[in-house]
């Protein structure tokens, strides 16, 4: 499918050319000429509007989740830039047309052409049948109350047909896979395994997120790691040098595509390891179909699951298409991605120059003893806060003493660790109803 064809009133000048291939990311551009200098778009925001609606309504199989327009500063004038990527479904076909010849295009270096029909048969024989969205929930009586609470967080609120417009029901009415993982309840439940060395040998942590919306899952694996990635400090003769152990906007989008793109229809969620050398993670299903290892180092976005990849940007986990993988790459080598058949696997080792002394997750250590005196003072204060509330109450979950301490939920699970570990107080229950008391 061509944007250039579809949107024909932007068709000329104000549109470049673009050359890259119709399986790949399209980067199509409004407000710019054919010598690639900007020019602008009177009414902007209404334009960016109309095409989203124009995309939306009039192409199909369904493309949400498969296209971003958004607005772009260049050379200090604003034009709107169209980002699709390449779905599961092809042929992609104009609504009024129909999937005939006069509805389908192909791209052909910097013009388009009606796609034959023996293109249209071959492109719908390979059609990915297994889409989460067809595959019927496992279980009945789905509620979304978690789902609701991230939209209302973004300003958006899910009316009585979200199901329908989020497609989180099948075509017979049933909600859909979708639907079932992103539930207030089902049965997926996402590994982080903690070792205390570099193999598999000494296993000290086994935590288990999930059984919950996937959403609520992924932030705790992130809230999770966020802990683990300390910051360690080299001190020179001259200077302390300050580094957490992995980039953090690279492992966080490592995190999150693992779990967008997760091939969930054969009960495999991903996996995230923790060894004293480095972060693993590694999700089920390998490279999307139709998708090579140099369109995907070329940040080509093919979501495998775009269902969720709409919803996940709709709550703020995912900001546009391929830019998860520019972030990444932009901070690492191709060297820390692994493929093979059914997995890809993805290594973060930590720097060997940054293990001299480890520094508080929270940022605030320093390196003169004012510094250390001050955060053990800050952690007995709030060690006395947590004895004093568990002396007045049985028990305790860790969200009930975010407010008590003022810090963020992560930094509650820290200082809870630390008491558990000097013998203060004891953990309850599993990681899902997890709840403290005095020992």
């Amino acid at each position: 499918m061509c944007i250039n064809e579809h949107f024909g009133k932007y068709r000329g000048s104000s549109v470049s050319k673009n050359r890259i291939g119709f399986d790949s990311l399209m980067l199509n551009y409004i407000g710019v000429d054919d010598t690639g200098a900007p020019v602008g778009v009177p009414d902007i925001d209404e334009t960016q509007l109309k095409i989203s609606d124009r995309i939306k309504n009039n192409i199909q199989p369904s493309t949400l989740g498969l296209y971003d327009v958004v607005i772009e500063e260049m050379r200090g004038t604003r034009v709107i830039k169209i980002i699709l990527s390449s779905g599961n479904e092809k042929p992609y076909y104009l609504r009024s047309k129909g999937m005939s010849e006069e509805g389908c295009f192909i791209r052909t270096g910097s013009g388009v052409q009606h796609m034959t029909g023996y293109m249209i048969n071959e492109l719908f024989s390979k059609r990915t049948r297994n889409s989460l969205s067809k595959i019927e929930s496992p279980r009945a009586n789905l509620t979304f109350e978690q789902l609701k609470i991230y939209y209302q967080e973004r300003g958006l609120n899910l009316n009585a047909k979200f199901k329908q417009s989020l497609e989180l029901v099948t075509k017979s009415g049933e909600d859909n896979y979708v639907a079932y993982l992103l539930a207030d309840e089902n049965s997926t439940s996402i590994k982080v395994a903690k070792y205390a060395g570099t193999n598999k040998v000494d296993l000290i942590e086994n935590e288990e997120y999930g059984y919950c919306s996937l959403i609520k899952a992924t932030k705790s694996v992130l809230d999770k790691f966020n802990i683990e990635n300390i910051t360690r400090a080299k001190i020179t003769s001259k200077t302390r040098i300050e580094e957490k152990l992995v980039n953090s906007v690279a492992l966080r989008e490592a995190i999150i595509n693992a779990i967008v793109h997760n091939d969930y229809s054969s009960d495999v969620p991903p996996l995230f390891e923790i060894f004293s050398d480095r972060f693993v993670i590694t999700s089920y299903g390998g490279l999307t179909d139709g998708l090579s290892e140099e369109e995907f180092f070329s940040c080509c976005s093919k979501p495998r699951n775009r269902e969720l990849m709409r919803i996940f940007k709709d709550v703020g986990l995912v900001e546009q298409l391929g830019s998860g993988m520019e972030r990444i790459l932009s901070a690492y080598d191709k060297s820390i991605f692994d493929f093979s058949s059914h997995f890809m696997k993805v290594t973060f080792k930590f720097p060997e120059t940054a293990a001299m002394n480890s520094g508080d997750n929270s940022g605030d250590n320093s390196g003169d003893n004012s510094g250390d005196k001050k955060m053990s003072g800050k952690y007995e204060n709030q060690k006395n806060l947590i004895i004093e509330y568990l002396q007045n109450n049985d028990t305790a979950a860790s969200e009930d003493f975010v407010a008590i301490l003022g810090v963020k939920i992560s930094r509650v699970k820290v200082i809870l660790s630390k008491l558990v570990a000097e013998g203060i107080i004891i953990p309850l229950g599993g990681n899902r109803n997890r709840k403290y008391r005095l020992k």
